[in-house]
């Protein structure tokens, strides 16, 4: 019997639940192991046959190679794991919640000090805020299917 998710049509947001954990495990453990020198070094020598080492679905290693975050997070990983590819790539965390909503560092930094995105239009899944799928950079990234 499948959960009652209410919080899937939340716009903009993935909650790293049980299912997602279990759907980007091997994701996740890629991205952890990247905490070790020699591992960060291999896979910025060949990111390819690095993936391939990991038993992760090809959508999810496309997904990494392209740094399409919000497609990893919709493939099961979790932003606090994904963070490891960023920093391999010499990037802040501000950085790539930046790239995650295509906006520059400064610009996302800007809305933050700002408070953040409005509510208005992002209750729901099918408003027309900034935060919905279709107004983000990957578009249908981020979205269930």
């Amino acid at each position: 019997m499948a959960l009652n998710k209410p919080y899937l049509d939340v716009p903009g947001t993935t909650i790293f639940d049980a299912e997602q954990s279990r759907k980007g495990y091997h994701l996740n453990q890629f991205c952890m192991s990247l905490m070790k020198a020699e591992n960060r070094e291999r896979f910025k020598a060949d990111q390819r046959a690095y993936l391939d080492e990991w038993p992760m679905s090809e959508e999810q290693k496309l997904a990494v190679l392209a740094r399409d975050l919000n497609r990893c997070m919709a493939l099961g990983g979790n932003i606090y794991f994904l963070a490891k590819v960023g920093a391999t790539d010499g990037l802040s965390f501000q950085q790539m919640a930046g790239s995650m909503t295509g906006m520059t560092e400064t610009e996302y930094r800007a809305m933050m000090v700002a408070g953040g995105r409005s509510p208005e239009g992002n209750r729901y899944v099918g408003e027309d805020g900034d935060a919905q799928a279709h107004r983000q950079p990957q578009g249908a990234a981020g979205r269930r299917g």
